[in-house]
Order: C-alpha cells, then structure tokens, then sequence
C-alpha cells in the first residue's frame, strides 16, 4: 500500500463538477493497493495517518496528530502510485492491485479509517479533480 499525505487547511475532490468530499483542517490522502495488500496493512495505514505527528503544538514544533486536534481525513484512491515509469515513456501500472481487488481494499480502508474519525472520499475509480491547500507545507510518501 502507498499513500501521499499532505497536511491541508483544506481540501475537495469533485466528480463531474459536483464536490463529493470536502474537509478543512486535516490530512489528504492519495492511497493507492498492490496485490498483497491484506486487512492488517490496511489497518496499520488507518493507525499511522490518524496517529501521524505533523501538525503544530503550542510551540510550533509538528507534535500533534489527526486525533489530537479533531481534525479531519479525505481519502482519494489514485492507483498511478505504483506507476513504474523506469523503462520508456509510458508508466506500467503493473504492481497496482487490478481494479476489483482495489475497491475491495479501498472500501475496507476507509472503514478502518472511519473507526478513528470522520473521513470523507473521492470516488473509487471515477475521473477526479482535487483541489487542496498544502498548509506548511507538509507532505509525506508512506508505504507498508
């Protein structure tokens, strides 16, 4: 599994030109699946962005999480993290789960993340636009 994080003040996917999830201060995520994926990976992933340290305390130094400052989480599936583009000038996407596996696991993702707080999504498999406010910014690539 591979997530981009960013810390956002703010963030919309839209489909069609209709906004179908939208937070304010939280974390973005661009998730993405690989065949071997299993519910404890996807798990651990729910765990890690809910327990993530990168938002400021009273100090300015990143050491509060998600849970710590009731923020929000919109997760956007986007299987082109596992674009291989090392051999010519067109990506493989050969290490990505095949699309049925990955809403599968997209779907279970988002309720493990829902267990932790609100969570809001793009749509699985739809032509997306994302829209976001990088506060910092702070971006991470996480991957399990």
């Amino acid at each position: 599994m591979r997530v981009v994080v960013q810390r956002v003040s703010g963030a919309w996917v839209r489909v069609e030109g209709r906004t179908v999830g939208a937070i304010l201060k939280g974390l973005l995520a661009l998730v993405a699946f690989a065949p071997d994926d299993t519910p404890d990976t996807l798990d651990w992933m729910a765990d890690k962005l809910w327990g993530l340290r990168v938002f400021p305390d009273e100090d300015g130094r990143m050491d509060r999480s998600l849970s710590d400052i009731g923020g929000e989480l919109l997760v956007v599936s986007q299987f082109t993290l596992y674009g291989d583009a090392s051999r010519g000038r067109r990506p493989s996407f050969a290490a990505a789960a095949a699309p049925q596996m990955a809403r599968a696991l997209y779907d279970r993702f988002v309720g493990s993340c829902r267990r932790h707080g609100p969570v809001e999504e793009g749509v699985f498999g739809a032509m997306m636009e994302v829209e976001l406010v990088n506060d910092g910014p702070v971006t991470l690539q996480l991957e399990r």
